[in-house]
């Protein structure tokens, strides 16, 4: 499980895994409006990271960032853990 402490959201953290394959799995947003975060999480099982990555970067709510935005984050700070 990797695990992200958002910032400007509502949610305050985000917990993924991603497979051998890049595929994305488990995504649950601690905190935050409910239904909408489960949504998500539903939309993004299976999904290739770099494709959500680029699809959820840049997506504003409050404080110039949303909870789509920063699961694209998380995925960033993941893919940089995983190369450093």
């Amino acid at each position: 499980m990797f695990t992200y402490a958002t910032k400007g959201t509502c949610s305050r953290t985000i917990v993924f895994d991603v497979d051998n394959e890049n595929k994305l799995h488990s995504v649950r947003f601690i905190g935050g409006c409910g239904g909408n975060l489960q949504g998500i999480a539903k939309l993004v099982e299976g999904k290739d990271i770099d494709e959500i990555e680029t699809l959820l970067t840049g997506i504003r709510c409050r404080n110039n960032t949303s909870c789509p935005d920063q699961l694209a984050k998380a995925i960033g700070e993941y893919k940089a853990s995983r190369n450093g």
